[in-house]
């Protein structure tokens, strides 16, 4: 029997790992998460594949969210927009800043009570409407990121270096900690949208003991 409920959920609000405190480092442990996403190479700036990509993941997360509320009676806020970052030579994030070297992954959470066969519905019904450009790379995957380090930037993207270069090297191993998995950043605000000084960002790095 389906639960239904006129509650409304926010996940910014709901689950911790979305909570942040600019000048502040903190380590938290991120539950497995589950995620549209969609992949590319190259400066997010100047590739066209990178805004593509956005613009496809958002009908189809709201299609699931209106199918979430019509078939499930579980309505939910679509949290925001997130994306993994990693090149080979990760200083290409901070003191070389290099955005040609680096892979990305844009994603939109979902809740876990969204099944494979709600997505591929989603998919077909954005596919019926939409220009397919990029929509076969869609996927639906579970992020397993377990422990990390994050804060919460504000400013542009430009100024996140020397928060990058602080965690990475003097945070992180200093609590007995090395980097694992990918650099992953949330995006409370539209930044297509948003003058870069008003952005607020969080910054996460997956951690492991370093003696593991």
């Amino acid at each position: 029997m389906v639960n239904k409920t006129d509650e409304k959920i926010d996940f910014k609000k709901t689950l911790d790992a979305y909570r942040a405190r600019s000048g502040r480092l903190r380590i938290v442990d991120v539950p497995d998460m589950q995620y549209l996403m969609t992949d590319g190479h190259g400066d997010p700036g100047t590739s066209p594949a990178f805004a593509e990509a956005i613009a496809m993941l958002y009908p189809v997360a709201y299609g699931l969210k209106f199918a979430s509320k019509r078939d499930l009676g579980r309505d939910y806020v679509v949290p925001p927009l997130e994306g993994l970052w990693w090149a080979e030579d990760m200083d290409s994030f901070t003191t070389a800043r290099d955005r040609t070297q680096w892979d990305w992954t844009v994603m939109l959470m979902v809740p876990e009570w969204i099944d494979q066969s709600m997505f591929e519905a989603a998919i077909e019904q954005v596919r019926a409407t939409h220009r397919a450009a990029r929509l076969d790379h869609v996927r639906l995957q579970t992020l397993s990121e377990g422990r990390c380090v994050q804060t919460l930037h504000l400013g542009s993207f430009d100024n996140e270096a020397d928060v990058l270069e602080h965690m990475h090297h003097e945070f992180i191993p200093s609590h007995g900690l090395r980097m694992t998995g990918k650099h992953h950043e949330i995006y409370f605000n539209d930044f297509r949208k948003v003058a870069p000084d008003k952005l607020r960002t969080i910054l996460r790095q997956p951690v492991t003991d370093n003696r593991a």
